[in-house]
């Protein structure tokens, strides 16, 4: 099987890193909403000093943090500087909280969703959840990352990789090299040494596939697939049974190959108990997929003014700040300083695998079934 020679569109280029779902949030029981008819024009702009007073709802993914984190102080203190108070609703995990968002498109849960990324926004769009609006925070913002929804309809406010990681002592241990590339994984000297998440189930594990879908094609990713069951592979339902099970680092599993984060190694050295100051995990760069997410407006927002004052937030420099020792992703705001951890430890590809997100929102179904039937049929 040959690699192709690019990626089906051209990388971002940025050198940003994806989320490690190492924090665990407390998710809030809310019904859906029954979706209704309503007026979805904008209200008449409000004075700013008007807002104080008013609640929005952020909507998101269930490891984003609701209590105790330096990110909840920053939307506090957006609440105490504009008298907006902010209530966080966990919607599930990313595919959940996409779907409850077509579901209610117009008559919203929330007022501002985060998190939604690039292998879903197609779906999001096609349903008109959002309410357009362009930040004027969102200068800050390169241009290839604001051009993914060029019509204005989300902003994005997080990049980063998924990718392989490897323990390092084990192979060190075993005088075996790691991995270089997804090829190598097919080699005898690598069976029954990785873990996978599945894609039906994990945003990880989808997008591994999209990984392997990118780098062999669409005429190719399946005898891959073939050739690696063939050779081992181990699937489980999430990430967190993958890295704290399965992986012989993280969880004294016997598998010490596993899709994880470029931003893994980093989270290592952080929370390393007792301390350290090199990373004990790898990453396989030529595995890594890139991820963008994106927070917008919902449409038929009972507060669209306040909404976009949190959305303008969202992407300042004060909040965007918090997020790689929150949520472990890099940025989007090119103003905001990295923290040396991540600067030292985290891999960041020169060349990460993408897939248009119009092929994926058209494929994935498709693909996850057809996945399915040959790993685990």
């Amino acid at each position: 099987m040959t690699p192709r020679s690019t990626p089906l569109i051209t990388p971002l280029g940025t050198p940003l890193t994806t989320p490690l779902r190492r924090i665990v949030a407390v998710a809030a029981a809310a019904a859906l909403v029954a979706a209704a008819c309503g007026d979805d024009a904008p209200d008449e702009e409000t004075d700013p000093a008007d807002l104080a007073g008013r609640t929005v709802t952020l909507v998101a993914y269930d490891s984003f943090p609701v209590a105790d984190t330096t990110l909840n102080e920053a939307l506090d203190a957006f609440g105490d500087e504009t008298g907006i108070d902010v209530e966080i609703l966990s919607a599930g995990d990313t595919g959940s909280m996409v779907s409850k968002a077509v579901l209610t498109a117009g008559n919203p849960e929330g007022d501002v969703l985060w998190g939604i990324d690039n292998t879903f926004l197609s779906r999001a769009l096609d349903a008109d959840v959002f309410e357009p609006y362009e930040s004027p925070a969102a200068a800050a913002i390169p241009a290839a990352l604001r051009e993914i929804a060029p019509g204005g309809e989300v902003t994005p406010v997080d990049v980063g990789d998924v990718c392989l990681n490897y323990d390092i002592a084990w192979f060190e241990d075993n005088d075996v090299e790691p991995p270089s590339t997804l090829d190598d994984l097919l080699s005898e000297e690598y069976a029954d040494l990785l873990v996978v998440q599945n894609p039906a189930t994990s945003s990880p594990g989808l997008a591994f596939l999209l990984a392997t879908i990118a780098t062999y094609g669409e005429d190719g990713w399946t005898d891959y697939w073939a050739a690696l069951r063939d050779n081992g592979v181990e699937v489980v339902e999430g990430w967190t049974e993958a890295y704290y099970e399965r992986f012989t680092w993280a969880g004294g599993g016997p598998r010490p190959l596993v899709v994880s984060y470029g931003s893994s190694p980093p989270a290592e050295v952080i929370f390393a108990d007792p301390p350290r100051d090199d990373a004990p995990t790898g990453v396989v760069e030529a595995s890594c997929f890139r991820q963008v997410e994106f927070a917008g407006v919902l449409r038929g927002t009972d507060e669209p003014e306040a909404a976009r004052a949190l959305l303008d937030f969202l992407v300042s420099e004060t909040f965007q700040a918090e997020l790689p020792l929150n949520l472990f992703v890099h940025p989007t705001n090119a103003d905001v300083e990295l923290p040396a951890e991540f600067v030292e430890h985290a891999v960041v590809p020169e060349d990460p695998l993408t897939v248009d997100p119009d092929l994926i929102e058209t494929n994935r179904s498709a693909w996850i079934d057809e996945w399915t039937g040959i790993v685990l049929g």
